[in-house]
């Protein structure tokens, strides 16, 4: 399957941002990139991005001359024009000669280097780009919209402006006007040429043509070049571009069209006209709402055009269109290629008018993802445009086949669920809070809940009900119920039968389930297991919570994560291994993912719920916040992740090893999804605007780009932010704002700012900061507050100031202000009158005031005359002073009437106020809403009613104003205590609402906990942790402050958490802060420091005890070399610590200087039982996770310390027992994390004396059978560790002193005894005593029951492979059907092939489950090989042999975690003369061995190929096989075809005390060794059947590894018990390939055979004595061969019974290629 993509959708309001090639091929931009589209008929196909812009593409352009057809041209707001090529992606010339936004460029179609472009200025800039020359005209000061090229005259270029004109000029001429054509009313936005030479058989008769003109014919006397202009006007002009005359008007058709615009808006058309290729008597345009029409142009009358896209409904456009271009298809026919604010990109067949496909695009970031869990090939995309698209990605009707949903969304789609059993059935969340269901095969608009979310929806889940939803029904309630988590931190359950009831805080029944008292955390993410009894939740602080349903009691919580959870996935539950479903990965805003194992808590709960601190597997490798996570649903333990890094990276889950990594988004990832039909496929969206595809095995990375940090691109966009804020002031361009929001047809917002969703708010907890797109400049000038284009706007008849008046207006401003200070200085103005119309009257000439006194003589003594003016109105309403009350209140009415048209309102309530109108001036103030204090103030004088609601209208109007505070204060006034706290707190002024509350209300009042728990929360969310905890303390909730207080997370900030839990009584919680903050100091190496923050509180004195040993540890350790701990700071020792590095080891080991140090310092002794109990429950009371090489040095440390801590303390209160298990446990947990010298030093510091000390405390411990298995398992140990490191000196001495190959005698022992011996000359008389002190006492290493059962073990493990191998060939089967095959080519022998069996385990193996072993990979480093002629003068090698090599080298200097390594090769050697001198062979002497064995086969053998491999980091080096114990061998010889490493999968069976799979898979089960280039067989090629076959029966001659040279010579034993190797496993395997029948298969390689074979291990295994399988115990198959090496170097050493012994164990419990490496050790002249 081809790797597909939904792009971005093209950019809006711009004359050419696409165009169309011959090939054919269509670019368009989109953002700041360029997309090429492959347009042939039936299935478009993105061809591929250009990227190279950093702001919006203005316009593009294809070549159009013949052999160009694959270079382009582009322009971005950026100011550069660069030429593409469109086959190599790349960027082949540029320039940056413009100084402003350039809106307009074309490629000239006669001139093949030419390209013109414009800017909003008006300048033309035309480069000659073969010649890289660039001239600049300046034809016209106005805003350049389009432009074209003349086809017809080269040196011709159209230009349309943005007031309606248009300008040919000639740029031969330097830009000369050749005409100007005027006739438009509104900006010109598209310009096209006829493809030939008009003449009046190709243009018909005008409708508004001259009757004279037409009669004359002078319009038609020659042929011309014709324009065709499409304008805001609403109509289209053709231009006679020879003499510049208007030769056709085209008025577009008022169309009966269902949504269509109204036709008077002119803001709401944008006319696009195209001339069609070899069409010149027909031209295409856009219209009103989205139609296209088809102008015939030779065609007379009205009716002169016909639609596009009649035939059926949905073909057309339904948004306004942009751009359009045409180009030949394949069969001849003319395609027309739309682009529309609809987003979709649409092809159209000129011929039959018909829609042949349409690509949706999307117009905001791809939020989430999510596959249908029932119609399988459904994916559902939620887009920041506020739609949905749903896509059926398999569907056969073409690869873009998608629905989309806009009704009732009307906001940014966040989030998205699909019904696990409805197919239609779409739950989805949006930005604004809105939860809603979908019926996407109805046309019904979707369901909302009545309930909302105050912020985002971030999460959805479908689940079983809960209470009270599932208590409430009778039984026929909904089986699943949706439940939606937010941005405010709450988590709400919708009944999806009654969307319109109140959704449930599922808070509230946690509360009241586990009786939580304190502070619920906020909830950020939420995770249904898929059988529905588990509910994951994660929350804003990093915990996440687990539920058991369905009272939702509180199982475990998670505290790895601290920071917010962003993601939480359950494992798919059909995983074979029932052990993976329990596994749950999580991400949160740092950029590492957990993955826990939460088997143990939801199989076997606790009474109270537990704590897990440590993750099952830990995936770094992001460089930002992990978004989204997505387990595979065809493998076991895959997961995939998406982050902001912009980067998805899909992860082997058990091997914490990353799998691939892809980076094809130009973006932050926000979703990622894996396709449920094919296993290589993955989806991601991300704030690119785009949805991909991929395939995991085409990715050529692993891992994210390293430093590829966030900040990085976050200061790129802010940077392009301001750059493109300040060109958006100088454009000139205005649109309407909200022009298109009473459209509900049309979810998008129309303008341009929003067109590009240039601006989106993300969550900032999730790190969704506001940010601006790549490419973020608006797809159209925007809009800027204030601007003259605004000012112009609000002019009557469309007046436009002229510049000149614009900036002087600007200018006088600041000079008026200037003047009127001084006159405010000088002399104070008065204020206006407030009776202006007497005052006017009164200063009327003199005799008109001897008039007014006749007039008032007249109505003083009842002689008015009739018809006159009544005092105190009209002309007479002065004298309404000087007459009675009427008159006065006419005169009053009159003035306030003149005041309000004047504008000064408050004067006329105050003449209201005066005449007594009290209530009728606040009515008229409440209807103007123009209330003030005075009113107010005199409203109790009109009655109460009339105050109360002149005070709610004054509230309402000074909240309008943000004077909130004021307004509470009056609400005070009517008190109304309640309602202005509250309206201070709606506005989060809490500070002044708790001073308030506090003043005026009781101390119990609950709205000032209410206030407390917001304003927290607020500060909270802020970071501004101090002020949260004062508001905790404040409601008596000292938990919540503590708890907030620690956030920060550093020393300061958690040591006051702890002071604060401690004096508020919360001592749980202040020993955990408090343990956290001394971890803090300890990594910085502050000892002192440390202690002191743990005081002296009795309730830590185990941390106390604990960090005194981590620092004398970690002190003797850097004495010793043998740990390096860094710290940038310098560090701080205690004085009882001792000296530092460089000094003398001390004599006394370290268990007595813990105890002086305990002793001096904390005054623990013998003594004071009490306080060591005490002590001792502490320390029990912890338990740590098993260490494995991925632990860090300080932390396992720390587990060291600890486990040293409860030993001394269990030895300290007579628990020998329990004090023998934690030594055992420090030793292992060294060897577990992969450090052998680590080992070996912990066992000389705590036990200088060796085992010498084990019949003391055998004494102790008769009683004790459980200690006393403890005790022989650390002998085990000790004595492993001095074998092995007895070995090594062997080795190293034999080197030094030089021996050569081929000495035919060496000395004998110094001591005279035992015979020729190697290596054994160069020990000097102490070390040979203190070697066989040492080796006398290693016997217990021979232990026959631990050997019995690690040989059951293995032989489980064996067939648990077999099985896995079976299980997987049937599924593939059923998967695939018959037509998989069973051949090489292409069956599932060539996809599946079993492991070749690895019998032998780690040298030590633990029978609990918990405690992995390490897989560690071997360095290659130079070594010191066993001489082959000394082996076999040493009286084990006679005749002509295949020698045993044994290489090694010790380290110089400090050993950091290496031991020595045993390593075994092959070598041929003539064969010598019978030596007299040889002693007895073991094997030899053991008939029952050679038995057993049987004939060999010839093996293939090759000469010494150079050095072995050294020592390596805490490898475990076996002398049978290194990659028996997980490790891979250095092959440095090249593999023979006979090798055939093949992959296992390995099913979980869970018997009691059996290992994990990984541990079976690091144990062996998945070597393969490496090759080196050349040779035909490199790590992961196949090798041929065939020459395998030829190699088995001619063995080449040449270098041979071991593993291959083992799997060569192994023999094919006829087994009696039904047990097969894993060449028979493999012929099962390929046998059940065949016939596939599982269950009812016979034989001995069958599931039933197997099975029994099984069943009787697990028999015998429980036979074996619990005490032995209680403690770990050395690989005893791994001692006997380290006994036998031993004996080949210095037969001497060994005590005489050890390699008889050791044989004897071999055959009767080692593998077969263990007994094979003791023959070729032992007894090589048989082989």
């Amino acid at each position: 399957m081809s790797d597909r993509l939904l792009p971005p959708s093209p950019n809006w309001y711009l004359g050419r941002c696409s165009d169309a090639a011959a090939a054919p091929l269509l670019g368009f931009g989109a953002k700041n990139s360029v997309f090429l589209l492959d347009v042939a008929r039936g299935r478009p196909q993105i061809l591929g991005e250009l990227r190279g812009h950093t702001e919006r593409v203005t316009g593009f352009s294809f070549c159009p001359h013949a052999g160009h057809a694959n270079t382009c041209a582009s322009s971005s707001d950026d100011g550069t024009v660069k030429i593409w090529d469109t086959d190599t992606k790349a960027v082949l010339k540029e320039h940056t000669a413009h100084l402003a936004t350039i809106t307009a460029l074309h490629w000239s179609p006669l001139r093949k280097d030419l390209v013109v472009s414009g800017d909003e200025k008006g300048v033309v800039v035309c480069w000659w780009h073969l010649k890289d020359e660039t001239q600049s005209w300046f034809p016209e000061p106005r805003h350049i919209f389009c432009l074209s090229c003349s086809p017809h005259r080269e040196e011709h270029v159209a230009l349309g402006y943005k007031d309606g004109m248009i300008v040919i000029i000639d740029v031969s001429r330097k830009g000369a006007v050749v005409h100007r054509l005027r006739g438009h009313d509104g900006e010109i936005q598209a310009l096209s040429w006829c493809p030939q030479l008009c003449d009046g058989r190709i243009l018909g008769r005008s409708e508004n043509a001259a009757e004279a003109d037409w009669q004359n014919g002078d319009i038609w006397k020659e042929r011309f070049c014709a324009l065709a202009s499409g304008s805001r006007d609403q109509t289209i002009r053709i231009w006679n571009c020879s003499n510049g005359k208007g030769m056709v008007t085209l008025k577009l058709p008022q169309l009966k069209r269902r949504g269509a615009a109204d036709v008077g808006t002119k803001e709401r058309i944008w006319l696009a006209v195209h001339w069609p290729r070899n069409r010149p008597t027909q031209l295409v345009s856009s219209s009103f709402g989205g139609e296209l029409l088809l102008w015939d142009l030779a065609k007379g009358g009205r009716q002169r055009w016909a639609q596009l896209g009649q035939a059926s409904d949905g073909q057309n456009h339904s948004r306004i269109v942009f751009n359009l271009s045409s180009v030949s298809g394949e069969d001849g026919q003319t395609l027309l290629l739309s682009t529309s604010m609809d987003r979709d990109v649409k092809c159209w067949d000129l011929a039959t008018l018909e829609c042949c496909w349409t690509l949706p695009t999307l117009g905001g970031f791809a939020y989430s993802l999510a596959f249908s869990p029932v119609n399988s090939g459904s994916l559902a995309v939620g887009v920041g445009d506020g739609m949905i698209r749903v896509w059926d990605t398999i569907s056969l009707q073409g690869p873009y086949d998608i629905k989309t949903l806009w009704q009732a969304i009307k906001s940014k789609v966040t989030s998205l669920c699909w019904h696990p059993t409805k197919e239609s059935v779409l739950a989805f969340g949006t930005d604004d809070g809105k939860v809603g269901i979908n019926e996407i095969y109805s046309n019904k608009a979707p369901q909302i809940s009545s309930s909302y979310h105050r912020k985002t929806v971030y999460a959805l889940a479908w689940g079983p009900p809960l209470p009270p939803v599932a208590a409430a029904g009778t039984g026929d309630g909904p089986a699943l119920t949706l439940y939606s988590c937010a941005g405010e931190g709450i988590i709400l359950q919708h009944n999806p039968w009654r969307l319109s009831a109140e959704a449930q805080d599922i808070n509230c029944l946690i509360r009241e389930t586990n009786a939580i008292k304190h502070k619920l955390p906020g909830r950020s993410e939420l995770s249904w297991k898929p059988d529905g009894k588990v509910l994951a939740i994660g929350n804003d602080d990093g915990s996440i919570e687990v539920f058991q349903a369905p009272l939702l009691r509180l199982l475990c919580t998670v505290e790895t994560h601290h920071k917010l959870i962003n993601a939480i996935r359950w494992h798919h539950p059909h995983s074979p291994d029932p052990e993976l479903s329990s596994l749950i990965a999580s991400a949160s805003n740092n950029a590492t993912i957990y993955v826990h194992n939460l088997r143990t808590v939801l199989e076997n709960p606790s009474g109270t719920p537990a704590t897990m601190t440590e993750p099952y597997r830990t995936l770094s490798g992001h460089t930002a916040k992990v978004t989204s996570l997505a387990w595979s649903p065809h493998h076991d333990a895959r997961l995939a992740s998406a982050s902001y890094d912009g980067t998805a990276q899909v992860w082997d889950v058990l091997q914490e090893e990353p799998v691939c990594n892809y980076r094809g988004h130009a973006g932050r990832l926000l979703g990622v999804q894996w396709s449920p039909v094919d296993a290589e496929c993955i989806w991601t969206g991300g704030d690119d605007f785009t949805v991909r595809q991929w395939e995991v095995s085409k990715q050529e990375h692993t891992r994210p780009p390293p430093g590829k940090k966030y900040s990085d691109l976050e200061r790129k966009k802010l940077s392009g932010l301001k750059s493109k804020s300040k060109k958006g002031k100088k454009r000139s361009e205005v649109w309407p704002v909200g022009q298109d929001e009473k459209e509900t047809a049309a979810p998008s917002p129309p303008t341009p700012v929003d067109a590009g969703e240039e601006r989106v708010e993300e969550r900032e907890c999730r790190g969704e900061e506001q940010s601006v797109s790549n490419g973020a400049s608006s797809q159209a000038p925007v809009e800027e507050v204030g601007s003259r284009e605004n000012m112009e706007h609000a002019l009557p008849n469309g007046t436009q100031l002229p510049a000149s008046q614009g900036l002087q207006g600007r200018k006088d401003r600041p000079k008026e202000r200037k003047r009127e200070k001084p006159e405010a200085v000088g002399k104070r103005k008065k204020g206006p009158s407030l009776l202006p119309l007497s005052s006017a009257n009164d200063h009327r000439c003199k005799e008109d005031l001897q008039e007014d006194c006749v007039h008032l003589a007249r109505i003083r003594h009842q002689q008015g005359c009739e018809g006159e003016a009544a005092a105190g109105s009209g002309e007479r309403v002065q004298l309404g002073l000087f007459v009675d009350r009427p008159a006065l209140h006419r005169m009053l009415d009159q003035e306030a009437k003149n005041h309000a048209e004047a504008g000064h309102t408050d004067l006329g309530y105050q003449l209201l106020l005066w005449k007594g109108d009290v209530k009728g001036a606040l009515e008229t103030a409440i209807e103007r809403v123009e209330l003030n204090d005075t009113l107010v103030a005199m409203a109790p004088m009109a009655g109460y009613s009339v105050w109360v609601r002149a005070v709610e209208a004054f509230v309402k109007q000074l909240c309008f104003q943000e004077q909130y505070v004021k307004a509470a204060t009056l609400l005070l006034s009517v008190h109304r205590v309640y309602e202005a706290v509250r309206l201070l707190q709606s506005h989060q002024l809490f500070r002044e609402a708790i001073a308030l509350a506090k003043a005026r209300l009781q101390p119990e009042d609950p709205l000032l906990r209410e206030l407390y728990t917001g304003w927290a929360s607020l500060m909270e969310k802020d970071g501004h942790y101090t002020l949260a905890a004062k508001c905790y303390l404040a409601m008596d909730s000292p938990f919540d402050a503590a708890k907030v207080l620690a956030r920060k997370g550093d020393v300061a900030s958690l040591g006051a958490a702890a002071e604060v839990a401690a004096v508020s009584g919360e001592g749980a919680l202040a020993g955990q802060l408090r343990s956290r903050c001394a971890l803090d100091l300890v990594a910085q190496r502050d000892w002192p420091g440390a202690q002191e923050v743990v005081g002296a509180s009795e309730t830590l004195l185990g941390l106390r005890l604990v960090l005194c040993t981590l620092e004398l540890l970690s002190r003797q350790l850097d004495r010793r070399g043998a740990v390096t701990w860094r710290s940038v700071s310098v560090p701080r020792y205690h004085g009882w610590s001792g000296p530092g590095e460089g000094s003398e080891r001390p004599a006394v080991s370290l268990l007595d200087m813990v105890l002086a140090a305990w002793r001096d310092g904390f005054g623990v002794t013998v003594i004071d039982q009490e306080r060591l109990q005490q002590a001792r429950r502490q320390l029990s009371a912890t338990e740590h996770a098993e260490s494995t090489a991925n632990t860090p040095p300080r932390l396992l440390l720390f587990h060291l310390s600890h486990e040293v801590s409860v030993s001394l303390v269990c030895a300290l209160v007579s628990a020998y027992g329990d004090a023998v298990t934690a030594l055992l446990h420090v030793l292992v947990r060294c060897l577990h994390a992969g450090n052998f010298t680590l080992m070996q030093e912990m066992g000389s510091m705590l036990l200088p004396t060796g085992p010498e000390f084990i019949p003391d405390l055998e004494a102790k411990l008769t009683s004790d059978p459980l200690g006393l298995a403890a005790l022989q398992s650390l002998r085990a140990f000790l004595c492993y560790g001095q074998l092995y490191e007895l070995w090594w000196k062997l080795g190293a001495e034999r080197s030094r002193t030089g021996a050569e190959e081929g000495k035919d005698e060496c000395q004998g022992d110094e001591e005279g005894g035992g015979g020729p011996g190697l290596g054994i000359s160069a020990l000097a008389k102490g070390s040979l005593a203190e070697a066989r002190s040492r080796l006398a006492g290693s016997g217990c290493l021979l232990s026959v029951e631990h050997a019995k059962f690690q040989a059951l073990d293995r032989r489980a493990a064996e067939i648990r492979r077999a099985v896995a191998a079976l299980v997987n060939v049937h599924q593939r089967h059923v998967a695939h059907g018959p037509a998989l095959g069973t051949g090489p080519g292409g069956g599932p022998e060539a996809e599946v092939r079993p492991e070749p069996e690895l019998e032998s385990e780690a040298g030590v193996r633990s029978a609990s489950p918990t405690r992995p072993e390490p897989v560690v990979k071997p360095e290659a480093k130079p070594g010191v090989g066993l001489d082959p002629e000394m082996v076999r003068e040493a009286g084990i090698i006679t005749g002509p042999v295949v020698r045993p090599k044994l290489e090694t080298e010790p380290e110089v200097g400090p050993n950091l975690g290496a031991r020595p390594e045993l390593k075994l090769g092959l070598e041929v050697s003539p064969k010598p003369e019978t030596d007299t001198r040889v002693g007895p062979d073991l094997a030899q002497n053991d008939p029952e061995m050679q038995c057993e064995m049987g004939p060999e086969p010839e093996p293939t053998v090759g000469p010494k190929t150079g050095p072995g491999v050294g020592p390596d980091l805490g490898a475990r080096h076996n002398p049978e096989l290194e990659s028996e114990a997980g490790v891979r061998p250095e092959c440095e010889t090249r593999p023979v075809t006979t090798v055939r490493p093949e992959p296992v999968i390995e099913p979980k069976v869970s018997p009691e005390n059996e290992t994990r799979p990984e541990q079976e898979m690091e144990s062996g089960a998945g070597v393969r060794p490496e090759t080196e280039p050349g040779d035909g067989h490199e790590t992961g090629a196949e090798p041929d059947p065939e020459a395998r076959t030829d190699a088995e029966k001619a063995p080449e001659a040449g270098p041979t590894t071991r593993l291959e040279l083992e799997a060569e010579v192994r023999p094919e034993p006829t087994p009696e018990n039904g047990s097969k190797d894993t060449s028979e496993e493999t012929a099962s395997s390929r046998q059940c390939e065949g016939d596939l029948t599982l269950c009812s298969a016979e034989g001995p390689g069958s599931m039933v055979s197997l099975t029994q074979e099984l069943q009787r291990v697990y028999r015998e295994r429980e036979t074996i004595a619990e005490i032995v399988k209680r403690h770990p115990f050395p690989d005893v198959s791994e001692c006997c061969l380290l006994f036998l090496s031993l004996h080949s170097l210095a037969p001497s050493l060994l005590p005489p019974d050890l390699p008889s012994r050791s044989l004897s164990l071999l055959r009767d419990h080692g593998s077969d290629r263990q007994r094979h490496s003791a023959i070729w050790i032992s007894r090589p002249d048989t082989v």
